[in-house]
């Protein structure tokens, strides 16, 4: 007597089949060469083969210094690159000293108030040798300035600047709330910084589109790239307002993805994105360099996946992230650390991060050959599935929603993710969607040995002492002259990121700098004053 097949949906809707073959496989759908369009297979010929993807762990916390030591700590253990975390209150454009920043300062992140701070974070750091994410949304105009002049003071032009800012406010407003000024206003520096890149650090790419803090808030796979392609394309379109031509920028928009749920659902999702983007940078768009039509992308696993419950699990979960990011053909993995639910990462915890990267690269093989699921009927059926999803839903965004900006101005994207994060959080707690160690193979009273970091109410005072000599010293002339240039562009159409590189260079404080863009643009909900 047999026992009944049991029935398996993938979080994206998908219906699995039991066994796949041939017939699944519709010809039409194109998986080529890697290294050629559509780039189903990656966007490189020989990938991992000929260079391995990079290793970039998520650092930053306390004071400057703290941040630039492990840096360099990261560095000596083989790491390749940054992604620099900002505390809070640098997040929402306050300095250390304000009222709204107490007991937040250097909690989360770095924090960060005038050039100065980021002088220290990158000193003995060579920027034209090691690539550097600049993980900030609202205030990334200033901070992207601030990076662009410690650069410079270690003498390296403007054009060969490498590097990443994440710079995507459209999903601050869907998944994160880290936001300062209205929609419009938070689009508008966008399009600056694009232009800024496009003429003047052609190397260095202005966007990283977040699709992964959409994914952690709730969101779908499907809806996940939906709506991050969504928001990349009206990005383009700013870039494009601003007579730029496509194929002079558009290849240094790259994309931050996550990783966490079914092994092949991912894997399918990243092969159906990259093919789906490169159709439309190039039938959408007119793009005629195969550059431009690469989806180059970040991903390496998402926190979201992890659990407080038998948190060693996660090294586990960590690895399989790992591997799944580097079968989908990342260009840059930058992989969760174990305590990631309980803390910010630990130098043990993100050391066996970096660690499991290096062992999938070097004794593992996963670069030994490109692509190497490519033709598994499950999984070209499923990617093909994917896609046909991702379009429907942007479909959806355009003809029902009116548009990306407008749907997330009035909160319809929140909504429907909203409504996926309570349908996916009703599955973990009846049991439909299956999570060891929290509702399969649970252990009562068990005992969690996880090292939490401590937070140290000295670093703000700190700050504080530290930001107040920087102003002692500064030319406050210099400062008011530069702020009230930083207003004038902020009334005008001009480009106001050379204003906020004279601001920064004359240590203009972050929150001296978005005080000025408030009193122009407002605060969201409010309605920008242009």
């Amino acid at each position: 007597m047999s026992s009944k097949i049991r029935e398996v949906i993938l979080e994206s809707g998908i219906p699995i089949k039991p066994v796949y073959g041939p017939e699944d496989v519709d010809p039409k759908h194109e998986i080529g060469q890697p290294g050629e369009f559509p780039f189903t297979r990656g966007i490189h010929p020989y990938m991992y083969r000929q260079r391995p993807f990079t290793m970039r762990q998520y650092a930053g916390f306390g004071a400057p210094h703290e941040t630039n030591q492990r840096f360099k700590f990261l560095i000596e253990n083989g790491q390749n690159a940054l992604n620099v975390a900002f505390d809070l209150p640098t997040q929402m454009g306050l300095d250390s000293s304000d009222p709204l920043a107490e007991g937040e300062v250097g909690r989360v992140g770095m924090a960060v108030d005038t050039l100065a701070d980021m002088e220290v974070a990158f000193a003995g750091i060579p920027l034209d040798q090691i690539s550097v994410s600049l993980t900030i949304n609202a205030v990334a105009a200033p901070i992207m300035a601030m990076y662009f002049v410690v650069a410079e003071k270690q003498g390296i032009p403007l054009a060969e600047i490498r590097g990443t800012a994440q710079n995507d406010i459209l999903k601050e407003y869907i998944g994160r709330g880290a936001w300062i000024f209205p929609v419009e206003a938070g689009v508008r520096l966008i399009g600056d910084t694009i232009e800024f890149c496009a003429r003047n650090a052609p190397k260095y790419y202005p966007v990283s589109v977040c699709g992964y803090h959409i994914r952690e808030s709730g969101a779908n796979p499907v809806q996940e790239i939906a709506y991050a392609y969504a928001i990349a394309k009206e990005y383009i379109k700013r870039g494009l307002g601003r007579g730029l031509n496509v194929d002079d920028f558009a290849g240094q928009i790259s994309f931050n993805l996550d990783i966490f749920g079914n092994f092949f659902e991912q894997i399918a999702k990243f092969r159906a994105a990259r093919r789906l983007w490169a159709r439309i940078i190039r039938d959408e768009f007119g793009a005629k360099n195969p550059n431009t039509m690469m989806m180059k992308m970040i991903a390496g696993g998402g926190g979201g996946g992890l659990t407080i419950e038998q948190p060693e699990n996660n090294i586990v979960r960590g690895a399989y992230y790992a591997l799944i990011s580097a079968l989908s053909g990342t260009q840059t993995m930058a992989l969760c650390s174990y305590d990631e639910a309980y803390t910010i990462p630990t130098e043990k915890a993100a050391l066996i991060s970096l660690r499991t990267m290096q062992l999938l690269i070097e004794e593992m093989g996963i670069g030994d050959t490109v692509d190497p699921l490519a033709g598994s009927y499950y999984v070209e059926s499923l990617t093909n599935e994917i896609e046909a999803r991702i379009v429907t839903e942007m479909q959806r965004v355009e003809d029902e929603w009116g548009g990306i900006v407008k749907a997330v101005s009035e909160g319809i994207v929140q909504g429907e993710v909203a409504r996926q994060a309570f349908a996916y959080e009703k599955g973990i707690q009846d049991g439909s969607i299956p999570k060891v160690g929290v509702n399969r193979h649970r252990m009562e009273e068990e005992k969690r040995d996880v090292a939490l970091h401590a937070y140290n109410p000295d670093q703000a005072t700190d700050a504080i002492h530290r930001t107040a000599e920087v102003i002692a010293r500064r030319d406050s002339n210099a400062v008011k002259a530069a702020l009230e240039k930083v207003r004038d562009a902020a009334r005008s159409d001009q480009n106001l990121m050379p204003s906020l590189m004279e601001a920064v260079r004359a240590y203009a404080t972050i929150g001296e700098i978005t005080g000025v863009m408030k009193d122009v643009f407002g605060k969201f909900p409010e309605p920008v004053n242009l």
